[in-house]
């Protein structure tokens, strides 16, 4: 092989395997919001809008900090504690309101809304391998904002399980809440939660 060919061919691994770092939580989170670097997928289905991102381990780290000044130990304590896991928000919205604000219809759809959103979300989503083994959901959290935001936003909690997720992508499912909008899927390329960009905490 000519060996310029052979530097470009290591040059592009590198650089394609390597973890960006940010300085700052907003630069790591324009980042993230750009499509082309495989954090953030939108799919809209009869007027609604979903939105899924991943969210790094280091975003789940600063916000435990709350931008203190704490040990290198402490901090990679913490990198520890939230690595063993996989975070994905979801934002599901319809006209730039929460569901709860353009959906129900009556009381009594506001408080089967209200149930399913806060206690049965992990009946409807579901965390696939590229071979159809399930990743069993550890966990989902969901901030009741009472109309104060554009969007109902949920975040959902999974074990990284590295034999799971030693594949090209994951499948991440939603069945259809009631909003006749069919099950939405997206797919989560695994190379960007092996190599999730990453935070200076060099304050």
């Amino acid at each position: 092989m000519n060996i310029r060919i052979l530097l470009l061919s290591l040059t592009v691994f590198f650089y394609g395997c390597k973890q960006d770092t940010f300085k700052t939580e907003e630069s790591l989170l324009d980042y993230l919001k750009e499509e082309q670097n495989g954090y953030i997928h939108h799919k809209s289905v009869n007027g609604y809008d979903f939105t899924l991102m991943y969210k790094p381990t280091d975003l789940l780290v600063n916000q435990e900090i709350e931008n203190e000044k704490i040990s290198k130990e402490i901090i990679n304590e913490l990198k520890d504690k939230y690595n063993k896991y996989m975070y994905f928000n979801l934002s599901m919205s319809k006209n730039n309101q929460e569901l709860l604000n353009t959906e129900p219809k009556s009381r009594n759809e506001f408080a089967a809304m209200v149930n399913q959103l806060a206690f049965g979300m992990n009946e409807k989503v579901h965390l696939f391998t590229k071979n159809k083994d399930t990743i069993e959901m550890t966990d989902f959290i969901y901030p009741r904002m009472y109309g104060m935001s554009k969007a109902t936003s949920i975040m959902f909690v999974f074990p990284r399980d590295e034999d799971k997720i030693n594949t090209d992508y994951l499948n991440f499912t939603i069945e259809d809440l009631g909003l006749y909008t069919g099950e939405m899927k997206f797919r989560i390329k695994t190379k960007v939660i092996k190599n999730q960009p990453q935070l200076s905490f060099n304050k």
